[in-house]
């Protein structure tokens, strides 16, 4: 007889093999080849079992919706990323890098949430009580109402589940936690999946709204199989520069609201702040008027905020000229200076040192900033500063043309509302004409100053 032999299967994505491999030829991913049991090739049948009238079908009519209304959470930049408040019964994971603050938003919420009269219990696997009491103090997230817990085994939190009976549940984090119903160390594919499956089924048969901490992998995506962002209600990610001190939120998938929503926070020696208004936050400091800047109206979300653009063009010697860029898409910028030198006029510029950045660490990656990008190199080119009443917006394409983006009247009507009188967009026509008005006008305001000094 031959012998047989049990298939390796994929947790990822089900695929199998006849022998171990390290990465899946399906899904392309490492150490998630698995020796599978043996398949029997017998087909059982399930039978139909009583249905309690507990659970029986509803009309969807006569279902209350007041049940799964959104409730606020105290804390108005995590509420608005969620679309109003948190669900009742709502699983919601937050993912970021390491050190992000993670930890201490959801801290805040809890806190907030147990200020408001709420029950709230935060199971901490990574940290003890007294180093989550340390951060409480630090953040004034102080509470009677806010339990702390530090447990790793699945069995234990739901023990405590049962014994405190919160109104929100705060677990930091899924991929430490682990279940004796399943092998594998903490982390793992099967772990994680089923420690979420079953928190999740709990919070959803309590009405518990759940808020998991999530780990990501050295590439960005969410650490643990798929299934798990598929199990979820609400996927979040927390996202920050560790150099600045702004924080943003959001959400990459949500049952309950929107997904263009960006969420603001700035963290501080007290813990996490709410930044209801971020204008200010891309634009320098100083009043005088400068060569090299100009202001553009970024799509942040469903939020317009003006983000300055500074530009530094220098002579040299040497055969290659360099390039280098902060906060904007390398490949963008060299192709603006070919349409500035071809389409605009603007020569020498391959004979010269570009440096564009942003300010604030703000990360520009739409095209709505093509024009405030040429307009600022243009400027520190002809060494000429631009009005800090100057705002542009608008695409570049290859032929030298101004195409429209996206949410234009919300990017005007926010940059007349901060006091951008000239508004360079796809009205100007052409990169040429655009160029030349932002120049005209940063020409006779160096006039007014020469007049005033003399």
């Amino acid at each position: 007889m031959a012998r047989s032999t049990s298939p390796y299967r994929c947790t990822e994505c089900g695929w199998t093999t006849v022998k171990w491999v390290g990465r899946c030829a399906e899904c392309q991913q490492w150490g998630t080849v698995v020796e599978a049991a043996e398949q029997t090739g017998i087909v059982r049948s399930v039978q139909a079992a009583a249905v309690p009238a507990s659970r029986a079908a509803q009309p969807i009519s006569s279902i209350r919706a007041e049940d799964s209304a959104h409730r606020p959470s105290g804390v108005g930049e995590f509420d608005r990323v969620l679309g109003g408040g948190i669900v009742p019964g709502a699983a919601i994971l937050l993912s970021g890098e390491p050190g992000v603050g993670k930890s201490t938003l959801l801290l805040e919420v809890a806190a907030r949430a147990a200020a408001s009269g709420r029950r709230v219990l935060y199971v901490s696997a990574e940290e003890s009580v007294a180093q989550v009491r340390l951060r409480a103090d630090r953040t004034g997230a102080l509470h009677d109402g806010l339990y702390l817990a530090a447990e790793t085994d699945l069995a234990t939190i739901l023990g405590q589940i049962d014994q405190v009976s919160p109104e929100l549940l705060v677990v930091d984090s899924v991929q430490t936690v682990s279940s004796s119903a399943s092998d594998g160390l903490p982390g793992q594919p099967s772990q994680v999946r089923e420690v979420a499956s079953t928190l999740i089924r709990v919070a959803k048969e309590r009405q518990l709204p759940l808020l998991l901490v999530g780990h990501v992998t050295k590439d960005g995506t969410i650490a643990g199989p798929r299934l798990l962002e598929h199990l979820v209600d609400v996927v979040c990610q927390f996202e920050g520069d560790r150099q600045t001190a702004l924080r943003f939120v959001r959400a990459l998938k949500n049952r309950f609201g929107p997904t263009d929503e960006v969420g603001c926070f700035e963290m501080t020696g007290d813990g996490i702040a709410e930044v209801p208004d971020p204008s200010g936050l891309f634009l320098s400091s100083g009043r005088s008027e400068v060569s090299g800047t100009c202001v553009t109206v970024a799509l942040e979300g469903r939020r317009a905020l003006p983000v300055e653009v500074q530009a530094l063009v220098v002579a040299t010697k040497a055969p290659q000229p360099r390039r280098v860029v902060n906060g904007v898409d390398p490949s963008r910028v060299a192709m603006i200076l070919a349409v500035l030198e071809r389409r605009a006029g603007l020569s020498g510029l391959g004979e010269r040192d570009v440096y564009v950045s942003t300010v604030g660490g703000v990360r520009l990656i739409e095209p709505g900033a093509d024009l405030a990008i040429a307009v600022a190199i243009a400027s520190a080119m002809r060494d000429a500063a631009v009005p800090h009443t100057l705002a542009a917006f608008g695409e570049i394409s290859l032929a030298g043309e101004i195409r429209p983006v996206t949410a234009a009247k919300q990017r005007a009507s926010e940059a007349r509302r901060l006091g951008y009188t000239t508004l360079l967009d796809v009205e100007a026509g052409s990169v040429r004409a655009a160029v030349a008005h932002a120049m005209r006008a940063a020409t006779s305001t160096r006039e007014r100053e020469l007049d005033a000094a003399f």
